[in-house]
Formats: C-alpha cells, structure tokens, sequence
C-alpha cells in the first residue's frame, strides 16, 4: 500500500499520519545541531503506532501499511545522525566504533530485507543508536577526546551485550511486546522499575563522587564548525579532483552508504522494483554528479548559508532530472512511481549534501586526514595566489 492510501482514508487519520510522518521527516534534520533531539526522535519512533492505534483506524500490524514508513523513517534518522558524527565528534576513537557500529547495522537490514530472515536483526542489532547517545550524554559536561579508546569500546560492548541483544531479541524474535506482557504480569513492571531505581542509586551514590570534575558546563548544542572550514572544504575540492574520482570518501558514500540505504528503502516501500545492481549503477551515477557540483562550489568558497542553499537546491534539481530520466530510460512511466522516485531524490540529495560538508571537518580534526590534506597545501596555495 501507498503512502497515497494511507492518506485516502478518513480526514482525521489523514491528518494524524501527516503529523507524524512529517515530524519523523524534519525533527532528526536538527541532530548536527542539537545532538540529544535523537533521543526525541527515538521516542517517537516508539509512540508513532500507539498513536496510530489510538487515534486512527489504520492497520499497525506487521503487515499493515505503516511498517514499511516507519522502518524507513528509522533509517532516515539514524543516517543523519551518523553524517552529524563527522561534523561534531572530537573523539577519533568514538568515530570508528560509531562508523563500525551503523554500517554493521545497514549490512544487516540489507540482508533482512532481502532474505526476510528475522534472526539476522538479532546478529546485526542496533547498537550504533545508544552509542550515539551514550557519547553526548558524555560531552554535555566532558571532553570526549579526553577520554581514552578503551573506554569507548567497552562502552559499545557493554551497550551489545547487556542492552541492545535482548531488546533485539525480545522485539524481532520473541516478538513479544512489551504492553502487553506487563499487563499479564504487573509484577515485571515492578521489578523493572526497582532494577532501573537501584541502577541510577548506584550511580549518584558510588560511581558520580569517583568520577573527576565536568571539563565544561553543559553543553546542549554542538560545538560550532572551526574557523578553517573553507580553506578545509576548497582543500578537499582538490583532493576530489586529484583523486580522480577514486577516493575513499566517494566509495563510501556510493557504494558503503547510499546503496545500502536505497536498497533497504527498495525493499521496504511498495511501487519501487529496482535490482540491487540497478540500485548501484544508479547510486553511483548520482553521487559522481553530485560529486563536480561539490567541487565546483568547494573551489570557490561558497559556504555562507545562501551558497548552502543554492547548492542543496541543485542538487535536487539535478537528482530530480535523474529520477524523471530513469523512469523513462529504465523502467516505463508506468513501472515505477515518481513520487516516491522524488523522494529518492530528495533522501540522496540531503545525505550527499550533509557528508560532504561535514567530511572536510573531520579531515582536519584529526591528524591522519590532517596529514593528508596539508600534503597538497603547497598546491593549493599556489593556485589560489594566481585567481584575479
């Protein structure tokens, strides 16, 4: 079923399914600024079909109409919130485990979706999202570069084992929910409520007075981009360029992330059939467009917000032109639906736009990608001297 049938039933579940569709599709766009709006995000994902349930008349079942949005929406935020990873994160540690953890995490649903076997859920669980959280809780009042690798790793094992295995568990393979299961016994809610009342005991009482002093106080929004950010971004235009369309940056982004993406997104929507090779030809066209658009703008310094926006707009033209172009060349008019093809367009468009303005910033934080940027400094420099 279309998103379109959704929409076609009473007024009032027509409007709820708008509002919360439309919250899950703008909230996550204010995680590289607002890091902890993922938690916001993440309850909403788990209210989105109670809400459902209680205000409209629309199926929520596993086979109803709204699972296959509301796993995409899921996608779509935890994306975003990796993309803010390279803009905001100082610890260099975190960011690999961090980057580990969410690809791990696509490889898994990729292959769920495809082969619709619910344990996989279990071996790939979604240990990227608390880490991510677990990780600002730590930079309201601390220095995350401060803080050693090892304590990042055991933090990402501890968050696997103990919380995300049987959360996985009893969601996608006990399938169990958990309304209903305290209903049935009371006594589990209780003794959930003293476990997690002796938890934060525990905490105030003996771990917080052993812990040093905060480095800062709190810090609710995301420190702001350096001041380097055009030499770091016209740096990395020529790193592009010289690369000659063989970086590691643009496999990440055709073939690590958006393939991924838009092959889960493939297999969950209804009305888009597209193979997986057809899904990575076409990503990787896209992104090596999308690539001249960032250096042609990276090269001449257009970072201020306008520039910004003229740059996501064609972009979006551009990926709009390409989706019209393969419905006509790939598939018919008639075989593939447009709208969601728009929507295509728009979710590349955006994490496209997002990792290359926040890849330069983690190619100058860190002294590896430091040392591989100020390689062609010299050059750089030079060509700038000789612009009018």
């Amino acid at each position: 079923m279309a998103l379109s049938d959704l929409l076609a039933t009473s007024a009032g579940d027509a409007a709820v399914v708008v509002a919360i569709v439309s919250s899950r599709l703008v909230l996550p766009l204010f995680i590289p600024r607002f890091p902890l709006i993922i938690a916001a995000a993440l309850l909403l994902d788990a209210a989105d079909q109670t809400l459902l349930q209680q205000y409209t008349s629309i199926d929520t079942s596993e086979t109803g109409p709204y699972q296959g949005f509301d796993k995409a929406l899921d996608i779509y935020y935890l994306s975003i919130a990796y993309l803010s990873t390279l803009r905001n994160w100082t610890s260099d540690a975190a960011f690999r485990i961090s980057q580990f953890l969410f690809f791990y995490r696509l490889v898994g649903v990729t292959l769920f979706e495809l082969a619709d076997q619910r344990w996989m859920l279990l071996v790939f669980p979604n240990t990227f999202e608390y880490f991510f959280i677990f990780y600002e809780l730590v930079r309201l009042r601390r220095d995350p570069s401060h803080v050693s690798a090892r304590f990042w790793l055991l933090a990402a094992v501890f968050i696997w084992v103990v919380v995300k295995l049987p959360q996985e568990y009893w969601i996608h393979v006990a399938q169990l929910d958990t309304t209903d299961v305290i209903r049935e016994r009371p006594w589990l809610g209780v003794l959930a409520m003293v476990v997690a009342l002796a938890l934060v005991a525990y905490l105030l009482v003996y771990v917080r007075p052993r812990v040093r002093r905060p480095d800062w106080a709190y810090r609710w929004l995301a420190d702001p981009l350096p001041t380097t950010m055009d030499e770091a971004h016209e740096r990395h235009a020529y790193l592009v360029r010289a690369s000659k369309l063989s970086s590691p940056e643009l496999f990440e982004k055709a073939l690590g992330l958006l393939t991924l993406i838009c092959i889960i997104f493939v297999q969950i929507l209804p009305a888009v059939d597209m193979t997986p090779l057809q899904i990575a030809v076409g990503v990787t066209a896209v992104v090596i467009a999308n690539t001249f658009v960032s250096v042609w703008f990276a090269s001449r310094g257009g970072f201020s917000i306008e520039s910004q926006a003229v740059s996501f707009g064609l972009r979006l033209g551009l990926n709009v032109l390409f989706v019209w172009l393969a419905t006509v060349l790939l598939r018919g008019d008639s075989s593939f639906n447009f709208r969601y093809g728009v929507f295509f367009a728009y979710l590349i468009t955006l994490i496209i736009w997002l990792y290359d303005y926040y890849r330069p910033v983690y190619d100058t934080r860190f002294e590896g990608s430091a040392q591989k940027v100020s390689s062609i400094a010299g050059f750089v420099e030079r060509v700038r001297s000789r612009r009018p």
